[in-house]
């Protein structure tokens, strides 16, 4: 069926496919975009993961068949999105987010659909909202993280500026800030000071954002341990050459200065 969930503001169009009826307290949401075979391996991977947490696809438009409604039924998620309307990576999210509060689920656990993250951190997170933090970031530089074949640049950037930066304006200390392995409260989501469903959050606007407004505001903020691990070879990578990096750190810097603040 079609959606625009008009009572969270500004969402792009999507369409949705259930599965099955609610089971869990919280939800997961995956983006994905043409991730082929990576996103295949990490359904088979989750398998046992998606018995404990309501878990949905949030499809940005792939076209190399790597998922559709038809071969995701019998892979133990909930549901599937297709977001229909304008935007990439943060449109995506305000999809999923504001479909899952719809749901009434009391907290939104994010992963990425590329197949780098550990799955068995999902009961990590699910433990985390249950002690009733807002935000949490999952951290591949914490104690019991791990940051296996990942680029030393990516490394050194998020360690040296992004983290830095964006612990400094959300007044609590990250570590891992880039990493899209997280959740966030109903709580959290719903206050009026943070409105992350606006059209202004199209690409990694969002993920910057919220980590902000969560210290910034005075949320719980928290970091657990999680596992990111890069393929050998060709990196596999949404963001590319001079100009996709330019364009990181432009967002970086307006989320830093206010410039997403409602």
């Amino acid at each position: 069926m079609s959606n625009r969930e008009d009572n969270y503001e500004e969402v792009p169009a999507f369409t949705t496919s259930h599965f099955f009826e609610k089971k869990t307290k919280y939800a997961m949401i995956i983006p994905v975009i043409n991730e082929g075979d990576r996103i295949r391996t990490q359904l088979i991977r989750m398998k046992s993961y998606l018995e404990l947490i309501d878990s949905f696809i949030v499809d940005g438009g792939s076209t190399d068949g790597s998922v559709s409604p038809e071969n995701l039924s019998e892979t133990g998620l909930r549901g599937f999105l297709l977001k229909t309307g304008p935007g990439k990576l943060s449109a995506q999210l305000r999809c999923g987010l504001a479909h899952c509060l719809k749901e009434d689920y009391e907290g939104i656990v994010l992963i990425d659909g590329n197949n780098k993250d550990g799955p068995e951190s999902i009961p990590g997170f699910i433990e985390t909202l249950d002690s009733g933090v807002d935000h949490v970031q999952g951290s591949r530089f914490v104690s019991g993280g791990k940051a296996l074949n990942n680029p030393l640049l990516r490394l050194w950037g998020i360690k040296l500026i992004h983290a830095p930066l964006i612990s400094m304006a959300a007044g609590v200390r990250y570590t891992d800030t880039t990493n899209g392995f997280r959740a966030y409260s109903r709580k959290f989501l719903l206050d009026s000071r943070v409105k992350p469903f606006r059209n202004i959050f199209s690409t990694y606007e969002l993920h910057y954002y919220l980590a902000i407004q969560a210290g910034k505001l005075g949320f719980n903020v928290k970091e657990i341990p999680v596992t990111r691990e890069y393929p050998d070879g060709k990196i596999p990578t949404k963001i590319g050459g001079l100009w996709g990096n330019l364009k990181i750190i432009k967002i970086l810097i307006n989320s830093c200065r206010g410039e997403y603040n409602p």
